[in-house]
């Protein structure tokens, strides 16, 4: 895994649905489920719900964090 991705769910917008504007990190586990029984959509956006499915089923979100707190120190 590519650490930069785990940036980009923090950054990067859902572009469509229910969820459309929040970034990645914050959809709720139901959702990624969804998409995980459904499937992803292709490209970088499927990618990235697939590895907030994981962190989210596997209770790693915990890693998120100190980038989270990197992110908010930077622009305060």
């Amino acid at each position: 895994m590519k650490p930069e991705l785990l940036e980009l769910l923090l950054t990067r917008e859902m572009p469509f649905g229910k969820y459309k504007g929040r970034v990645i990190a914050d959809l709720p586990g139901g959702y990624l489920a969804w998409f995980a029984r459904q499937g992803f959509p292709a490209g970088e956006l499927g990618q990235l719900l697939a590895l907030m499915h994981e962190l989210d089923h596997n209770n790693l979100v915990g890693l998120l964090e100190p980038l989270r707190r990197r992110g908010k120190g930077a622009s305060d």
